[in-house]
């Protein structure tokens, strides 16, 4: 036998061996993987109570990469955020399931939410109810926001030491003019629209009248449909919830500071009870857990995932399907991550559902405040051909669709709202800044030639001249004839009616469905059936569409957050002091502000934003 041969078969053997172990390896991590997914899969108790308690802001869309999410969850991060949709499917789901008996309603750390949004969760609340199951709220204390849902429930407890705090809606924004001439800033603003108060904070020191008009028009509307809410809740006679924020000084005086005994005696609570009672009466209900001390119960976000997980599984029903896109925060250009919406990947997800030949109708969820006009233009396009495509297609808002979140509406069949959505606001902007006078401070001067009155004209740090302020401003009025030409598509009606009731007016959800930009009130439950009946379709599956994944995407995703818990071993030994972390927080919304004028100022960029907003002051 020659050296070749013997050689050849070792390399043959080896290269065997090489392909055995490299099966082996991927076996192992194949089973890593399942291990991890399906060993953090939780149980539902046979007797259990579901417990809703959402931790940070009410939120369409989570915001942000979910692998950096997941790190954050396993570094001991608390989430600022709480899945609305994820909340609403597990009451819905819990509703049908034996072994959920009652659903627990746990507020404290719930840092506010949109009317729009708090309504849908308490709709999932009420057919919870519906059922037939007991719903049961318990807080140290209750803020506006978190009471709107607790009073959703049959028993709302509230702890003898804590209280209900309702104050009704506010708008008091920063107004930056005084401090932007200080330093020497100019604002060059171009717009159209009489009540387009977008970039007013940058160039006034007060509110304007415009702006106050119809910011106490849709804060009324709000406040009355918070008022309804509530008093439908509780069966209260109308008017109480307003007397009772007029006189709460009075009678929680006059009580001797015993906010809770005011509630009570107000009919907002049914008891006070702390902790321990409420537990006690739980356990009553379905059992007690030997291992916690406490009552049987599942959270919703643990509960989600096992329905969710179910509902992947093929059921061979062959049912048709009718797909929503949520459309969450400022509308950007290109591709965005989660909570923003990109022109790119928003229509490149528009693009898969039409491909998808077993969803029958779409649903498009917007929450946007607007942002980019071309990256809306991108879309609304996008949404055009989809219907083109022969797909129906029905607009749910949230707390905003203004300005561009209207924009991408206008293409619907039919636009359902809540009450309190904000939306309107057709209007177009642009504000370029510009700082010679503040180089001028410092003793910096600008001067040099340029081969035509164009060339270098929209440098920021010379003053802008007639000839560009000109030729901007056009550019403004026919984005805004474009944008009032879009709308008047979408409403069959005449350009004229439309810019009658736009002009950059921001109308709550209520006043939209009056004068025509909204066809009817409703939840996105109330949206999903009336896009399968456009489709003509009586048995079909909901479906939140997601941008499609590859296997081994999906399996990471599915066990990112437990492969990250056993990764990340950083102490936070350099993690910033409570006071400084504390005036961060109370700087926020300065910071929010000068960043959005940071964003708005990019040469050639129009935009179509509402800087509206509706606070219940915490």
């Amino acid at each position: 036998m020659s050296t070749r041969t013997v050689l050849g078969g070792i390399w043959r053997g080896l290269d065997g061996l090489r392909k055995v172990l490299h099966l082996v390896l991927l076996i192992v991590i194949f089973g890593s993987i399942v291990w991890a997914v399906s060993s953090s899969m939780p149980g539902v108790p046979e007797r259990a109570a579901l417990v809703v308690q959402p931790q940070g802001r009410l939120v369409e869309q989570l915001s942000g990469d979910p692998v950096q999410r997941a790190i954050q969850n396993a570094q001991g991060e608390e989430r600022q955020e709480a899945p609305l949709w994820d909340l609403v499917h597990a009451i819905r789901a819990a509703a049908a399931d034996s072994r959920i008996r009652v659903l627990v309603l746990r507020l404290d750390r719930m840092e506010g939410a949109g009317q729009p949004e708090l309504e849908e969760l308490a709709a999932a609340i009420r057919a919870f109810r519906a059922s037939g199951k007991p719903v049961v709220a318990y807080g140290m204390a209750y803020d506006q926001d978190q009471y709107y849902l607790a009073a959703q429930a049959g028993k709302v407890y509230l702890d003898p030491t804590g209280y209900v705090m309702i104050e009704g809606y506010s708008r008091y924004p920063l107004y930056f003019k005084d401090l932007l001439q200080k330093i020497g800033v100019d604002i060059n603003v171009f717009r159209v629209g009489t009540y387009k108060s977008a970039v007013e904070i940058f160039t006034r020191d007060s509110m304007s009248t415009a702006d106050k008009q119809q910011s106490q028009a849709y804060l009324g509307v709000l406040w009355s449909s918070y008022q309804k809410a509530l008093t439908d809740a509780r069966k209260l006679p109308a008017g109480s919830i307003e007397s009772y924020v007029d006189s709460l000084s009075k009678t929680v005086s006059a009580a001797n500071g015993d906010a809770a005994k005011v509630a009570l005696q107000a009919g907002l609570v049914t008891g006070l009870a702390d902790k321990l009672q409420v537990e006690r009466y739980l356990i009553a209900l379905v059992g007690k857990d030997e291992s916690t001390g406490s009552f049987n119960q599942i959270s919703a976000e643990d509960y989600a995932r096992i329905t969710h997980a179910q509902a992947k599984l093929p059921d061979g029903d062959g049912k048709a399907r009718i797909g929503v896109i949520v459309a969450s925060g400022d509308i950007l250009d290109g591709r965005q991550p989660p909570g923003s919406i990109g022109g790119d990947s928003l229509s490149s997800l528009i693009r898969q559902v039409q491909r998808d030949k077993d969803i029958k109708a779409v649903v498009l969820r917007v929450d946007s405040p607007g942002g980019s006009v071309a990256a809306s233009e991108e879309i609304y396009r996008q949404l055009e051909a989809l219907r083109a495509a022969g797909k129906p297609l029905v607009v749910s808002m949230g707390e905003y669709a203004a300005s561009g979140g209207y924009y991408i509406s206008a293409p619907a069949n039919q636009i359902w709202a809540s009450p309190g959505t904000l939306t309107g606001s057709i209007g177009i902007f642009a504000v370029i800044p510009t700082i010679d006078q503040t180089l001028g401070k410092i003793g910096v001067s600008v001067d040099g030639v340029g081969t035509t009155p164009l060339a270098g004209a929209l440098s920021y740090v010379r003053p802008l001249s007639g000839e560009v302020s000109q030729l901007i401003q056009s550019q403004i009025d026919r984005g805004y004839q474009q944008f009032v030409d879009r709308v008047a598509s979408g409403r069959r009606e005449t350009p004229q009616q439309i810019d009658a009731i736009g002009q950059g007016h921001v109308w709550a959800g209520a006043d939209a469905r009056r004068i025509g930009l909204v066809d009817h009130l409703g939840t996105l439950e109330d949206a999903v059936k009336a896009a399968a009946q456009l489709a003509k379709v009586t048995s079909y599956q909901v479906e939140f569409v997601q941008p499609h994944l590859s296997w081994a995407e999906e399996l990471f995703q599915q066990s990112e957050a437990k492969a990250a818990a056993g990764a990340v071993t950083v102490l936070h030994a350099n993690a910033p002091s409570l006071g400084l972390a504390e005036v961060s927080e109370r700087l926020g919304p300065v910071e929010r502000d000068l960043s959005l004028l940071t964003r708005f100022s990019v040469p050639g960029q129009l935009y179509s934003y509402c800087f509206c907003s509706a606070t219940a002051s915490q």
